[in-house]
């Protein structure tokens, strides 16, 4: 009897600590950390306007070597006169036959320049989404199932509620219909319809938006990474706007919310090598035959974060489009730790101890996340850091190599390369801290927010929403840069650079069409149910 007391009290002392563990996993900072820079460097307005003029004279430097050199060129001319330049003119000697090489020369290497150099993809517009109020599942709707479902796991519902209280969505994020069946009725039919509802969904409204026709399609991706029947989705889009015959067609499955980044750089390589082709990406996430009804703590996170959304991208390399497009891609950049053990099992789709399937999220996510983030912030910086930043990065880095390897390294402003910036949004934490470690404003990480509030994890299609709502509140301006960036099982840090090539007018369909006017919202860190 006393074994048996000691035994429950432990396991209950166990249970506890493991709950505490996830909550503070979702809802604080994740336990990665960045090097910051000294307080004292960016509170000083002193040297914030001495880095002000460092910039701008580094980002400037050719301007400012070049533009002495053409004023002494020009005063030389004035000082010379007509006169003299007629005559210097004149005593130049030109062979007929230098004259011809010089000039096949000139077309040569201009040819070359133009065959080679990547041909540009554009986006021309896409579309969000947008679930019915009959799917919507507010916290108490949410809390009832869960009491209902695990009637025999009271411990099990009162973490799901302590996750949803501090997880930042709203009262607005939608379920598809399956689930709202008590107990959940997950089938093949049910998924194949939700799979219908949002994919079908979404592609009309990008077809009504763009004018475009189905047979005009040359490449149709779909990425859905948990949902992958037979025929597959791409099929299943193909047969019902009945698509051409000679449509290069690819289905993306098991690559977690980062698959949406994948699918964009799949298209762009395709596009590079087919010309005048248009091709529609479709990213969702089909919650159905994936909402797990058991008792595990680790595979009971996903069902209080994911929901439903999607959306599909209109993207050319056709010059016609040029004219209407709204943005150019510059960059996509992929990481991938699966190579690493702990990497690969961080987010494992896997049955529990009584047979029920579901995804399992490792404890060791956060950080590996942070890993796979510097890899890809390593990578992009260079492409997209103005030369001011660089050269202070790599001043950092050869002082810790040659002088003291304990010199914090130097993180690098984005700021200063990108206007705007798409996080997923997985979760509080995560926003919480690219905000801090990026040094990054409210303003910059309010589209995150506002998405995971109103519309929940998405999974690859969030940072669709995320784009939606920048544009929805009117901060789109031509020139403007937007990075976004995504996390995915395996696991992967993929991230894409756009260019917005036109100011982009406030929609008035999309999304956030009916309740952009009442955010940004304040969400606050505990919501008690």
């Amino acid at each position: 009897m006393l074994q048996s007391l000691i035994t429950h009290s432990t396991t209950q002392k166990i249970s506890l600590l493991e709950s505490n563990f996830w909550i503070t996993l979702l809802t604080s900072s994740p336990s990665f950390k960045m090097p910051q820079r000294s307080p004292e460097f960016s509170g000083s307005v002193k040297l914030k306007y001495v880095k002000l003029g460092y910039q701008y004279l580094v980002n400037h430097f050719l301007t400012f070597l070049l533009v002495p050199v053409i004023a002494g060129i020009l005063l030389e001319l004035i000082r010379l006169g007509p006169d003299e330049i007629a005559t210097l003119w004149k005593s130049l000697q030109f062979d007929f036959i230098q004259i011809l090489c010089s000039s096949y020369l000139i077309i040569f290497i201009s040819t070359l320049y133009f065959v080679s150099r990547p041909r540009p993809v554009y986006l021309v517009d896409y579309a969000c989404y947008k679930p019915p109020v009959t799917c919507r599942v507010p916290f108490s709707c949410f809390m009832e199932h869960s009491r209902l479902i695990l009637s025999t796991e009271p411990k099990s519902v009162e973490f799901q509620m302590r996750i949803l209280e501090r997880s930042g969505l709203g009262e607005e994020t939608c379920l598809p219909p399956a689930i709202h069946y008590i107990p959940p009725a997950p089938s093949m039919e049910a998924a194949r319809k939700e799979a219908e509802m949002v994919i079908f969904s979404a592609v009309d409204t990008l077809f009504k938006k763009t004018g475009l026709e189905a047979k005009d399609v040359d490449i149709l991706i779909v990425n859905c990474s948990l949902f992958s029947p037979t025929p597959s989705l791409t099929a299943m889009v193909i047969n019902k706007y009945k698509m051409r015959g000679d449509i290069k067609s690819f289905n993306l499955s098991g690559m977690g919310c980062s698959a949406g980044m994948i699918s964009i750089n799949l298209a762009r390589d395709l596009l590079q090598s087919y010309p005048n082709s248009i091709a529609v990406v479709v990213s969702t996430e089909i919650i159905t035959p994936n909402y797990y009804q058991g008792k595990e703590r680790s595979m009971l996170l996903p069902n209080c974060l994911f929901r439903m959304g999607g959306a599909a991208i209109f993207l050319s390399n056709r010059r016609s489009d040029s004219i209407r497009a709204k943005y150019r891609l510059l960059h996509v950049v992929r990481t991938h730790k699966g190579a690493d053990d702990k990497a690969y099992r961080c987010v494992f789709e896997e049955e529990d101890p009584e047979g029920k399937s579901g995804i399992s999220l490792s404890k060791d996510l956060m950080a590996i996340a942070g890993e796979a983030l510097k890899s890809n912030i390593t990578t992009i910086g260079p492409l997209v850091l103005p030369a001011s930043e660089q050269l202070l990065f790599l001043i950092s880095l050869m002082g810790r190599k040659f002088f003291n390897p304990k010199w914090k390294p130097y993180i690098p402003d984005f700021k200063q390369a990108f206007d705007h910036f798409c996080i997923h949004a997985g979760g509080r934490a995560v926003i919480d801290e690219l905000q801090k470690n990026l040094q990054l404003s409210a303003e910059h990480v309010e589209a995150s927010r506002m998405t995971l509030h109103r519309f929940g994890n998405t999974s690859s299609s969030s940072l669709w929403y995320e784009l939606s709502y920048i544009e929805a509140k009117g901060r789109m301006r031509k020139g403007n840069r937007v990075w976004q960036i995504a996390f995915g099982s395996g696991f992967k840090c993929n991230s894409a650079v756009w260019k917005c090539i036109k100011s982009i007018e406030i929609p008035t369909d999309g999304p956030w069409s009916d309740c952009i006017d009442r955010y940004p919202v304040d969400i606050p860190e505990v919501v008690k149910l």
